[in-house]
């Protein structure tokens, strides 16, 4: 019974046609499926992802149409971070954002990887990281996360020279995205916030059972603490991290556009499922009955902040209603929602879609 990695993360919008523009002709997502939040009918819900939406590679969004913009807090996620193999990638990607308006930071050397930053248009902060040099850089393999290890100097002062930082950059426009930029690797880590990092501790390794990878503070505040989980290593699509902030100094989170609802882990069937719940309800936990989202189950808890937590099944997928090639080509709706789908559609704003799948 373990934590397979990343399944999906889920923020909230306020323009569906903004957002589907965005994640598909500037990052060359692919939309895999177009349906409703099951909770609310009235609302889109937005499926980004891989050729194919595999658990990892999926970022969806809830439309909250009248939401006002929300902020980044303790209980809630900072940043997502989508995974591209070098340095060279990374460049190019800097330089295709810049040149389409974007204001871009980076790149700066994490250490363990090198990303950079920037927003969608409802103000998520979005960073694109490589692959390494990976854990081991500072810690054998087998002592991984066991002792606190500080930013290198050299590269913490690197990432304060902004005018040097401003000027790394892919010497040429990038009128496209090649085969090799494409993000078809999914997610690389989501880092939230925590007002007590043993009690994360506690939540992840202790009650998942993920493994903590890192132990370190934050380049950009020496003074918060930043620790990283995952699978095995550690490997990138596993990875959650979390900012440790004084709960007297940072405010919770305010949720609004531009935040996330919630985030959730993959496990590998129902049966798993179910025993994950009974180990969490006897851990003290509130965790929801399972929820069919029909292209996986779920159940919800809550990290120690209050940030939800999803536990979501790698199956069925998204093409148990559509063909791989119709993938977010129709509003699909759960059978039970079907009867309603005149009414549904009424309330809800035309959008056009791609005219071609925008994932290599």
């Amino acid at each position: 019974m373990t934590i397979l990695g990343l399944h999906h993360i889920t923020l909230v919008c306020s323009d569906t046609q903004r957002t589907i523009d965005f994640y598909t002709r500037i990052l060359g997502l692919r939309l895999v499926k177009l349906t409703v939040n099951f909770d609310d009918p009235g609302a889109y819900h937005l499926y980004f992802g891989n050729q194919t939406g595999q658990p990892g590679s999926a970022i969806t969004f809830f439309e909250w149409k009248k939401a006002a913009r929300g902020h980044p807090g303790i209980g809630g996620t900072h940043h997502l971070a989508l995974q591209v193999p070098e340095r060279s990638t990374l460049l190019r990607w800097k330089r295709r954002l810049t040149d389409l308006g974007l204001r871009v930071t980076g790149p700066y050397h994490r250490h363990y990887f090198e990303s950079i930053y920037f927003n969608d248009p409802d103000g998520v902060i979005l960073e694109i990281a490589t692959y390494g040099p990976g854990w081991t850089i500072d810690e054998p393999a087998d002592e991984l996360g066991q002792h606190l290890i500080l930013p290198p100097q050299e590269k913490v002062v690197r990432n304060r020279d902004e005018a040097a930082i401003s000027a790394d950059t892919w010497p040429e426009p990038v009128a496209k995205i090649e085969s090799d930029m494409a993000l078809q690797h999914g997610l690389h880590h989501i880092t939230a916030i925590s007002s007590d990092i043993q009690r994360t501790q506690a939540f992840y390794s202790d009650l998942l059972g993920m493994r903590r990878v890192k132990m370190t503070t934050n380049f950009d505040d020496p003074t918060s603490a930043h620790w990283y989980w995952g699978v095995d290593q550690g490997r990138p699509g596993t990875i959650v991290t979390y900012f440790e902030r004084d709960p007297l100094k940072e405010q919770p989170v305010r949720m609004g556009s531009g935040q996330t609802h919630h985030f959730a882990l993959a496990v590998k069937d129902d049966e798993t499922q179910l025993a994950w719940r009974e180990k969490l309800v006897r851990a003290g936990l509130n965790v929801t009955p399972v929820r069919d989202r029909i292209y996986f189950k779920s159940i919800y808890t809550h990290d120690p902040d209050g940030h939800i937590v999803e536990l979501a099944t790698v199956g069925p997928g998204f093409m148990v209603d559509e063909t791989e090639r119709e993938l977010g080509t129709h509003l699909m709706l759960p059978p039970w929602l079907e009867a309603n789908r005149s009414a549904i559609k009424a309330t809800l704003q035309p959008v056009s879609l791609p005219e071609e799948s925008y994932a290599a």
